[in-house]
C-alpha cells in the first residue's frame, strides 16, 4: 500500500520502543465533525503498516467512546501497538458545558478500569494524566498511578500539560515516560521550560495538534468555513481578526513547501520532528487524521530534513500568532510555572 516506513525511538529511558510519528485518534469520535468509520479504521490500519505503532486516546474522547472504537483494532493487533489514553477530564454527556478535573486517587484507579473495559485489554501501555488540578497533591496522584504500573495494568506513565516543576516533582515520584503538550511552528510556549525539563529528565516528548489543529495544513482559512458542530469554531486562532492575522503566517510555510515539493504538514511536521535534534531529547508529533492518504502525507514528513536557511526562516512564526490555544487557557500548563 506505501513504502513507508518509521523509524523507531524510545519513549523516555525505559519506555517503550515506538515510530517516530504516533497517530492522535480523537477526531474520529468526536470534534471535528462527522466521521466516516470505514475509512476512519482503514487509517488505523494504514498507520500500522506505515510504522506507526503509538495511538492515542482519552477516557474523555467521545464520552469514552473513542476508547471503544478503537479496541477492536487494539487487539488484533495488540503485540505491534503501543496504546496511550488518558484519565482527568471529567464531563457529562448531559450537559456539553461540563468540565472538572480529577486527580484523586479515587478517581485514577475508577478512571484506569472503565478504559481497560471500554479497551477491551488487560493493560493500557501508556497511562496519561490528561490535565492537571493544583488542588490535589502530585503525591496522591502519581503514587495512584504507580499502583497502577505495581498491579500490571499500567506499563509506563506520562502527564499532559504541566509545568516544568510538575513533571520534576512527578518524574522523582514514578519514573515518568513522556509528557503531552501542544508544540508546533505556531504554538512554542513549551519550549521556555517544560522541554528543558523532559530533555534534563530523559522524557520523551509527545506534541499533540502538531499541525495547529489543521489550521497549518492550509485546509480552511477560518472558523465559519468549518461545520456546526466543529469545536475549533470556538478557538480564538481561528475567529475573526484572528484568523485573517494567522492565515497570513503561513506564507513562509507555503515558501518552504513548494520549494521542496511537499506539503504544508510535512513541513510543518519536519519542524516538530526536527525540534528532537534542537532541544536534545525524543519527539514523537501525534498528528489526528481520519484519511489514509493525510496519514500516508504526514509519515512521508520524518524524511524531509529542513535546512538552516528554512529552519530560519519558519523561527519567527509563534511569535507573531494571535490568540491564545484555548479560549480558556485555564486547562494548560500556561501560568502555573
Amino acid at each position: 500500500m506505501n513504502d513507508i516506513t518509521l523509524p523507531t525511538v524510545r519513549l523516555g529511558t525505559d519506555g517503550p520502543l515506538v515510530g517516530a510519528q504516533g497517530l492522535g485518534c480523537m477526531g474520529m469520535s468526536e470534534f471535528y465533525g462527522p466521521t466516516d468509520t470505514d475509512e476512519a479504521l482503514a487509517t488505523l490500519g494504514a498507520a500500522l503498516e506505515a510504522g506507526v505503532t503509538l495511538f492515542d486516546t482519552a477516557d474523555m474522547y467521545g464520552y469514552g467512546r473513542n476508547e471503544e472504537f478503537i479496541g477492536p483494532f487494539v487487539r488484533a493487533h495488540r503485540d505491534q501497538v503501543v496504546l496511550a489514553t488518558k484519565f482527568a477530564i471529567e464531563r457529562r454527556e448531559d450537559d456539553p458545558t461540563f468540565r472538572s478535573v480529577r486527580n484523586d486517587a479515587a478517581y485514577v484507579r475508577s478512571a484506569v478500569d472503565a478504559s481497560l473495559r471500554r479497551l477491551g485489554v488487560d493493560h493500557i501501555d501508556l497511562y496519561y494524566m490528561h490535565r492537571r488540578n493544583p488542588d490535589v497533591p502530585l503525591a496522591e496522584s502519581i503514587g495512584a498511578m504507580a499502583e497502577l504500573v505495581e498491579a500490571g495494568k499500567v506499563r509506563h506513565l506520562g502527564l499532559s500539560e504541566v509545568s516544568a516543576g510538575e513533571l520534576r516533582e512527578a518524574h522523582a515520584i514514578h519514573p515518568i515516560a513522556a509528557v503531552q503538550t501542544e508544540w508546533s511552528v505556531f504554538s512554542r510556549d513549551a519550549e521556555a521550560k517544560v522541554v528543558p525539563a523532559a530533555a534534563e529528565l530523559g522524557v520523551a516528548f509527545v506534541p499533540y495538534s502538531p499541525l495547529g489543529r489543521g489550521f497549518l495544513t492550509g485546509s480552511f482559512q477560518a472558523a465559519e468555513q468549518l461545520g456546526a458542530d466543529d469545536f475549533r469554531r470556538s478557538q480564538p486562532r481561528f475567529t475573526g481578526d484572528s484568523a485573517a492575522v494567522n492565515g497570513e503566517l503561513l506564507a513562509p510555510l507555503r515558501e518552504v513547501a513548494e520549494a521542496r515539493g511537499a506539503t504544508l504538514a510535512q513541513v510543518a511536521l519536519a519542524w516538530v520532528q526536527q525540534r528532537a535534534e534542537v532541544h536534545g531529547l525524543t519527539v514523537v508529533p501525534i498528528p489526528g487524521t481520519r484519511k489514509r492518504s493525510r496519514l500516508l502525507e504526514n509519515a512521508g514528513a520524518v524524511a524531509l530534513g529542513l535546512t538552516a536557511e528554512e529552519l530560519a526562516l519558519l523561527e519567527p512564526v509563534a511569535g507573531k500568532v494571535d490568540g491564545d490555544r484555548y479560549s480558556d487557557m485555564q486547562f494548560t500548563h500556561v501560568g502555573r510555572e
